[in-house]
């Protein structure tokens, strides 16, 4: 049985509707099995950036170990993390780490800024560098994932330095419309010789159409049943060693019952 953790972090977003990151997180809980399911706390504090480029800091700090210490609780089966904003896979990857491990990130944004480099400072666009091992400590993972073994999908808003990177090292990016083709993502994960792979879904990565619930939406995004179907052939061609999904903020209570369908339909691919 997959087990899940719910995290609901807000202090990784830019977004003016970050609080509501908790009500997303708690809608999506109130859909899974209880008993299969663990709840925790977030910092209720924003937390401050210690002295670094990282707003927030203090707390995202405090909930990777949380987050960390659930997932690496979880044998024989695999956990499925839900957010909150991006920034809590850094945790559930650091449960999964190793030399074999390739990290498919299902998002709108690459995520791939630097402390220096962001924007807004804000550690949900700056995660999966934290994942490659980049930025400051304890907000990276050491040693990083490799970039040879990061594949970007759906990706579709890209910084400056985030293009330069992804140029750089030659990462694998498979467009929104690349996902209508169910093998696209195991290709490309098989393409970096791994052999589990952590899947990292953002639901920005959805077409605007499709979900309303996200605060950072962008246009000519992906369908839902063609990223669930191509999840599920991922994982008949590669062991699932960890997964999560991320940024649901509805607007209301009301609001978030218009999104589960579509939300549910991505957790059963990934369970």
């Amino acid at each position: 049985m997959t087990r899940f953790v719910i995290a609901p972090q807000w202090q990784g977003s830019s977004s003016s509707r970050a609080m509501q990151l908790i009500d997303g997180a708690e809608a999506i809980a109130g859909d899974l099995p209880r008993a299969a399911t663990t709840t925790l706390e977030a910092p209720p504090e924003a937390g401050d950036a210690q002295g670094t480029r990282v707003l927030r800091a203090s707390a995202l700090v405090r909930m990777r170990e949380r987050i960390h210490d659930a997932v690496a609780a979880v044998h024989g089966e695999h956990a499925v993390t839900i957010g909150g904003d991006c920034g809590v896979a850094l945790g559930a990857v650091s449960a999964v780490a190793g030399d074999d491990l390739a990290v498919l990130w299902i998002d709108a944004h690459a995520d791939l800024n630097t402390p220096e480099s962001s924007p807004s400072g804000a550690f949900h666009g700056m995660v999966l560098r934290a994942i490659v091992g980049d930025g400051i400590d304890p907000l990276r993972l050491s040693p990083g994932i490799p970039p040879s073994r990061i594949v970007l999908a759906g990706t579709r808003a890209v910084d400056a330095e985030e293009q330069r990177f992804i140029d750089e090292h030659g990462i694998r990016v498979i467009p929104a419309a690349g996902l209508s083709d169910p093998e696209s993502l195991a290709d490309a994960v098989v393409a970096t010789g791994a052999a589990r792979v952590h899947v990292h879904v953002d639901l920005d990565v959805l077409d605007p159409a499709e979900i309303a619930g996200v605060a950072l939406p962008e246009p000519f995004g992906a369908r839902a049943a063609d990223v669930a179907a191509a999840i599920r052939r991922l994982r008949a061609r590669v062991p699932l060693a960890g997964a999560t999904i991320t940024e649901f903020s509805p607007s209301t209570p009301a609001a978030a019952v218009d999104d589960l369908g579509t939300i549910l339909r991505l957790v059963g691919a990934l369970a």
